[in-house]
């Protein structure tokens, strides 16, 4: 048995689609065009291609993409500054800090993420933002979470009363997954929800059989190919997070090749989970521009 390839790109592309015509609706109400403010400090050059194609996706939606540039040695104040005039700026919908700040500087990320406005928080990492998803009713909805909601939606496979271990607990990934799939219901309906959630992690005992009593298994954990085919229930779904570097190629957190013989369905890398985090940032990006219109 070979796992069914879940096309994360082509996903990605509907959902872009569908976000560009709602603009076309949006704008056409005499509503300005929804604008996404991008803030990059350094040079970092994966954190570079991130900003240039999301800049690049904005433009295809018709959403208006600006990118803020700082020298790594900037500093807090100067980035909380930029921070603190987005936020005030009434043409701007959308604040994103691109993350990692760059190291061997004194950047407190916790303080710089707090301080974006919630309404404009597209990434959802505000603590407001948080709080609302963790009591079930969401403002924002995590991109990249939400981008792995969508794709198992659109793919027809059911969380409900499945178990589902996410590995890896970060707040950007793991965290806010598993709370959206343990939830009574979702943006994509109960169906993509009430599952019975396991949270594992470096500390997790006997992670192996962790993983291998998940339904669906989704690692983020940002180390390449640690989860092994044998690591993985028969027949399971798997999601792989995880995109790292290694030598002159690009790998997931999962070994992909030993995986496909096991699972019944999984993403790639590149092309699977990927594209969905830039897809869902446009749709979070042209609800905020409504929900400020409307308030």
């Amino acid at each position: 048995m070979m796992a069914e390839k879940l096309d994360g790109k082509q996903v990605a592309a509907e959902i872009r689609e569908e976000v560009g015509e709602q603009v076309k609706q949006f704008v056409a109400s005499g509503a300005p065009a929804p604008c996404l403010a991008a803030v990059l400090v350094g040079e970092d050059p994966a954190s570079q291609v991130y900003v240039r194609n999301k800049a690049r996706a904005c433009e295809k939606a018709g959403i208006e993409g600006r990118t803020h540039r700082l020298p790594a040695d900037a500093g807090q104040k100067q980035l909380l500054e930029l921070v603190n005039q987005l936020n005030a700026d009434p043409t701007v919908n959308g604040i994103l800090v691109q993350l990692p700040l760059p190291s061997g500087q004194d950047y407190d990320e916790r303080e710089i993420l707090d301080a974006v406005d919630p309404l404009k928080d597209v990434d959802a990492f505000s603590p407001v933002n948080v709080g609302l998803l963790m009591q079930g009713r969401p403002r924002f909805l995590p991109c990249t979470p939400h981008g792995i909601v969508q794709l198992l939606h659109r793919a027809k496979i059911s969380c409900s009363g499945k178990k589902v271990c996410v590995v890896g607990r970060s707040d950007i990934v793991g965290k806010p997954m598993a709370m959206m799939l343990a939830q009574k219901s979702g943006s994509c309906g109960p169906d993509v929800a009430n599952a019975t959630v396991t949270l594992a992690h470096s500390r997790t005992a006997d992670l192996a059989a962790t993983c291998r009593d998940a339904d669906i298994l989704i690692a983020a954990v940002g180390r390449p190919e640690m989860i092994t085919a044998d690591m993985i229930k028969p027949g399971a779904v798997v999601i792989d997070v995880g995109i790292n570097r290694v030598g002159d190629k690009l790998v997931g957190d999962v070994d992909y090749a030993g995986a496909c013989e096991v699972a019944s369905a999984i993403t790639p890398v590149p092309g699977g989970v990927g594209p969905l985090t830039i897809a869902m940032l446009l749709h979070n990006t042209l609800m905020a521009a409504k929900l400020q219109s409307a308030s």
